[in-house]
């Protein structure tokens, strides 16, 4: 039994090695060193006399015990946080800790200017911003790990997801300057492009992989594509075309997001696109905080070169401009 003293602080370290996989990490994210971190965890695990990680794999990885823990650990502090949070009427405003999600193009190009623009307006919440895959986002959501994510539309969230759309923007190609599809006027075909190995956004091996939109783009065509290496980070599909691995099929905002010294950016026959939006699950009520950062997710200006979903039509995206 854990003893009524356990410090709270031991949970949010702990927690903060869950989510961001790394002890290394949860001392970035915490502001804390990373000896501090380990004596929190460890603290935990000598109070409960079981290991809370695997620290032979990278990312660390919860054991059955850790898992356990995780669970209980994220609805104490969540509790603590709505007790805060219904204070709020009397200080004025809203306060606590909201947990964000997003994918990579979407941290890199949105929510810069998010932070900025709520340390002005809203001091009292503190957002931690915390990146995953699409599938990713949606475990994070479903168990407490995130409060709201940015994701894409494709693959489709879980049933009890509520989404509110944020922007759409197009899928571009990106390839080494002295590919032969430079020789090929734009826009580029999506029969030419599936010629080539391709390195595409997600996981290879990932379940529901085929649902993501570079995928569903060559799919909808009746093409089928040879893609040879896969990741979620932008800057990483960048260099590995500029390499001449293959073919990089991903959105706009990563590539935007990107060196892309050695490559040429492509916008793609019949404008295939993505839609991205800020989701939150509806099995469990939203702090006053999250609500307030839900709003200003939803108020805040999209980034450039995109355009509002409402602007789109039948799946293409109409007069985009790059910005």
């Amino acid at each position: 039994m854990l003893d009524a003293d356990i410090r709270l602080e031991w949970f949010v370290s702990f927690l903060a090695v869950v989510e961001t996989g790394s002890f290394v990490a949860a001392a970035e994210s915490t502001r804390r060193s990373q000896p501090r971190v380990s004596q929190h965890v460890a603290a935990l695990e000598r109070e409960i006399g079981q290991s809370l990680f695997d620290r032979k794999k990278r990312p660390v990885r919860l054991t059955e015990a850790g898992a356990a823990l995780a669970v209980q650990a994220r609805n104490v502090l969540r509790s603590l946080e709505e007790a805060e949070a219904a204070m709020a009427p009397w200080r004025g405003g809203a306060r606590g800790i909201v947990i964000l999600g997003s994918c990579p193009s979407a941290s890199a190009a949105f929510v810069p200017d998010l932070l900025r623009s709520l340390a002005g307006s809203d001091p009292d919440i503190r957002v931690v911003l915390t990146e995953h895959a699409p599938l990713e986002l949606d475990e994070a959501l479903a168990s407490g790990g995130v409060d709201l994510c940015l994701r894409p539309m494709s693959p489709k969230p879980a049933p009890s997801v509520a989404s509110r759309a944020l922007w759409a923007e197009p899928l571009v190609a990106v390839h080494a300057d002295d590919h032969p599809l430079s020789e090929v006027p734009d826009p580029l075909p999506l029969a030419a492009i599936a010629a080539y190995p391709i390195v595409t956004i997600g996981r290879l091996d990932a379940p529901g992989a085929a649902e993501l939109e570079s995928y569903q783009a060559f799919q909808e065509h009746g093409l089928a594509i040879d893609a040879v290496q896969a990741t979620n980070q932008p800057q990483t599909l960048v260099s590995l075309a500029a390499r001449g691995i293959g073919v990089g099929v991903t959105n706009w905002l990563a590539a935007r997001s990107s060196d892309t010294t050695g490559v040429r950016v492509r916008f793609l026959e019949s404008s295939p696109q993505r839609r991205v939006a800020v989701c939150w699950d509806t099995a469990r009520a939203l702090t006053p905080a999250a609500r307030r950062i839900l709003q200003a997710v939803s108020e805040a200006r999209r980034p450039a070169g995109t355009i509002p979903v409402r602007a789109h039509k039948a799946n293409r995206v109409e007069s985009v401009v790059p910005g």
